[in-house]
């Protein structure tokens, strides 16, 4: 039995055993409590009863796994809860929750493969899973019973020399996590080939480093003391999208490092992107246990990133239109999907963490006013709201300035009802630190949502009238947009066209973000 536990590793060895003999995906579908798998978490069951990748602490593998020899035999797809409200009384979860799975007995193998495939090319992937245990990947077409987020492996580079480097490398190499190592130290690089490590770069000169081959998914840690290296690498690092930049040393050592950084004109926040000194505990003194504090640190940043990739975002919601074009009333207080237009809009990335929720609403719209702040919103009232769009963008972004945790600002309006989370997570994932900006684009055009990196905040101050982000965004260097469907795309000023959203699907689906 290997105990693997990541997406691209599991279905790996599921295409290995359907080639073989046949084998059942497990996919944990709902869990309650204090339960040890996410939704999404994998197990792979091959024809002779070998698992790959797991659901439980131990507790309940193996009935999944005869379940799942009984399925292949049957060729059903079968649905078990176990725990609380479970059936299966005599296997009982410590934990006092529940988990729910499913089993299927001969998922699309092209879908898999395909996951496979993206995942081992470090790109992220949804699975989308109807009701009738069909596989999707990607935006759903229909609406999917679940829908699952699969990151990329955590990759390690480390550059460097001496004890701290091997230590992080042996350490991290046997929790599975890829590593590479930059030495330039012959020593050093016979004792990691002694450990086993595959992947390794000798440095020569700071003037010539390696290509950066660093992606949001990579750690970078810097190992070194040496003046000259420490300034190229860290330099070199920060113009990637690393989602951990960290060097050994003191805070005396850090304040001077970021000092040389500055005087070579590197950006204040990229410096504050470098974590010093390293490890969630300091002044680690021995090398192993720094290794082991740092892995630790890098573990967290990747795992915020999964879970909490709107921690550092603010979401500000633009709802001060004045309904000119609407036949009845207020349009936001339109009914839609046994909710008003607003309720819809305020559940915007509801289970997600975010730096703040900002809602931009124009004088009088009380009824708007009272929805949001029922829904958790801090509220802006826009005495300007009919001098134009920019002007409620302007009163957003500037709320958002004055928190102090936000990197970014996610907007979108108020009067766009099919836009899924799924699509805001996208944006999201696509700003990384390289970059000032991302929209949405539907057939050839640029369309809200957009995300803005804090850098560009003064632009989207100095608009005028009723220009949008777009115009910002067209000026900007270092973009990119998303893909957005038509009918996601659709805003609501009449009638019409609130009768022709209701007669799409409704994606607002539930995502559940893995590792």
């Amino acid at each position: 039995m290997t105990y693997l536990e990541h997406a691209q590793d599991v279905l790996g060895q599921w295409l290995a055993w359907r080639r073989a003999d046949g084998a059942a995906l497990v996919i944990v579908t709902a869990t309650v409590g204090g339960a040890v798998r996410l939704p999404g978490a994998l197990m792979a069951v091959s024809a002779t009863g070998e698992r790959c990748g797991y659901i439980s602490g131990g507790c309940i593998d193996a009935d999944v796994a005869m379940h799942a020899l009984e399925a292949l035999r049957s060729g059903r797809v079968e649905r078990l809860r176990y725990g609380s409200g479970s059936p299966f009384i005599d296997l009982p979860l410590p934990c006092g929750g529940a988990i729910e799975v499913w089993v299927l007995p001969d998922p699309q193998a092209s879908v898999l493969r395909a996951c496979h495939d993206r995942l081992a090319a470090r790109q992220p992937v949804t699975l989308n899973l109807s009701a009738s245990g069909k596989l999707r990947l990607g935006h759903p077409t229909r609406t999917p019973a679940l829908s699952f987020r699969y990151m990329p492996k955590l990759r390690l580079r480390i550059a460097g020399r001496g004890a701290d480097s091997l230590a992080l490398a042996r350490l991290a190499m046997a929790s599975g996590i890829q590593t590479e190592l930059q030495l330039r130290d012959g020593a050093d690089v016979q004792a990691a080939r002694r450990l086993g490590i595959e992947t390794i770069t000798e440095l020569t000169l700071p003037s010539t480093l390696p290509a950066l081959n660093d992606d949001p998914y990579t750690a970078f840690l810097l190992a070194s003391h040496d003046v000259d290296w420490e300034e190229s690498l860290l330099a070199q690092a920060l113009t990637g999208p690393a989602l951990y930049i960290g060097a050994v040393g003191s805070k005396t050592t850090h304040d001077r490092r970021c000092e040389r950084l500055r005087a070579i004109g590197i950006a204040e926040r990229q410096i504050s992107r470098i974590r010093g000194p390293v490890g969630l505990l300091p002044s680690m003194r021995e090398a192993s246990a720094l290794a082991v504090s740092v892995l630790a640190e890098i573990v967290d940043a990747y795992q915020r990133k999964a879970r909490s990739p709107f921690s550092s975002t603010a979401l500000v919601l633009l709802a001060a239109g004045q309904s000119s074009r609407f036949e009845e009333g207020d349009k936001l207080l339109a009914w839609f999907r046994e909710q008003r237009l607003i309720q819809r809009a305020a559940a915007a990335l509801q289970g997600h963490d975010l730096a703040a929720r900002i809602a931009v609403i124009g004088p009088d719209q009380i009824a708007r006013a009272v929805e949001l702040r029922a829904a958790g919103w801090t509220v802006v009232v826009n005495a300007q709201a009919a001098q134009g769009l920019s002007t409620s963008l302007a009163a957003g972004i500037q709320q958002a300035e004055q928190c102090q945790h936000v990197e970014a600002a996610l907007v979108l309006l108020a009067d766009m009802p099919n836009v899924p989370d799924a699509h805001l997570i996208d944006l999201r994932n696509a700003l990384t630190p390289e970059r000032t900006a991302v929209m949405s684009m539907s057939e050839m055009t640029h369309s809200p949502p957009a995300i803005f990196d804090r850098a560009v905040f003064d632009r989207l101050l100095g608009l005028a009238g009723d220009a949008g982000a777009g115009r910002v965004f067209q000026s900007l260097e270092r973009t990119a947009t998303v893909p957005i469907p038509a009918d996601w795309a659709l805003d609501i000023d009449t009638r019409d066209d609130l009768a022709q959203a209701l007669s799409f699907k409704d994606y607002s689906t539930c995502w559940h973000p893995l590792g």
